[in-house]
């Protein structure tokens, strides 16, 4: 095996790998963790500092 042969090979695992990423975060199942997790930014905080998050 001469680098080429190397290189070839982590080219296409490095492209299954990117493949099953994406296949995992386009699953329906993991819709409804990615949906709520969408709106937490849009959520109140119950926690907010009284000055508004400002230092002093």
């Amino acid at each position: 095996m001469d680098v080429n042969d190397a290189r070839s090979l982590v080219t296409v695992l490095s492209l299954l790998v990117f493949l099953g990423i994406v296949a995992w975060a386009w699953s329906a199942r993991r819709r409804r963790g990615f949906e709520e997790a969408a709106q937490l930014p849009f959520m109140e905080s119950r926690s907010a500092p009284a000055n508004g998050g400002e230092k002093q």
